[in-house]
């Protein structure tokens, strides 16, 4: 990136305001209706109901104060399988709804700017007790993950989209975030692409936390090849994109 570029960037990040993004024109204001909670899917797609809050009773005992000590960045795995219920409540942790505000709106256990959450959750599932290796995607409002498809050799191509990081492939599944950038900019306009990255963070730190407490590690991973990345999980890399990954699986 050229020192322009990095100047302008870094003004866009500092001041929305002396950039004169107009929020009156963003499609919110303009009476457009705003964009589904989740993609859709298939009525027939391969679905599996995820273990239930009520049932993680005493499967972690950690306090929010020792899982922010404790925390780091866990970046070798042992091969012993995620449960379902683990799987459950990271993703419940990370992008589980709490309240359904209404068909548009819904507020999340992450933060998100105006609750906007253009957040997809897809999972390179490699080693979870219950699951066949293969690509998942979180489905939040039903609580189910959806089989988006197999593929051959899934282990060497996650590690191959995440640069030849062979610890992305020694895990039990990989954490795959993607971004929708219109749900964010129906609201906010060019000041959608600040608050997505904010937002990823948000999520990410969280599944940290939710690792720590039950007893699982994970690593934050932001450098991979995009387009590999894109491809692997079948997006189009333009209205929806890989922002961030993690994998996570049992330490010794």
């Amino acid at each position: 990136m050229s020192d322009s570029l990095m100047t302008q960037y870094r003004e866009f990040l500092k001041d929305t305001i002396r950039l004169k993004i107009d929020f009156s024109q963003t499609d919110q204001s303009r009476g457009v209706a705003p964009p589904p909670l989740e993609k859709p899917f298939s009525a027939d797609a391969p679905r599996i109901r995820l273990v239930a809050p009520d049932a993680w009773q005493g499967m972690g005992q950690t306090d929010v104060a020792s899982a922010i000590k404790n925390r780091r960045s866990c970046r070798k795995f042992t091969y012993e399988p995620l449960s379902l219920a683990e799987l459950s409540f990271l993703l419940w942790a990370t992008q589980g709804i709490r309240q359904r505000v209404n068909q548009s709106t819904a507020l999340r256990n992450v933060p998100s700017a105006g609750a906007r959450h253009a957040l997809e959750t897809y999972l390179g599932v490699l080693h979870v007790e219950g699951l066949e290796p293969a690509i998942y995607r979180y489905l939040p409002l039903e609580h189910e993950i959806l089989q988006e498809f197999q593929m051959s050799d899934l282990r060497g191509q996650l590690v191959a989209a995440a640069l030849d990081q062979s610890f992305v492939g020694h895990s039990a599944v990989v954490f795959i975030w993607t971004a929708i950038p219109y749900r964010m900019e129906w609201r906010y306009g060019l000041a959608a692409h600040k608050v997505l990255a904010l937002d990823a963070g948000h999520v990410c730190q969280n599944l940290y936390l939710a690792c720590e407490a039950i007893g699982v590690g994970t690593c934050a991973v932001a450098a991979y090849h995009q387009p590999l990345m894109d491809r692997l999980i079948r997006v189009d890399g333009e209205d929806e994109f890989v922002v961030y990954l993690a994998p996570v699986g049992k330490v010794s």
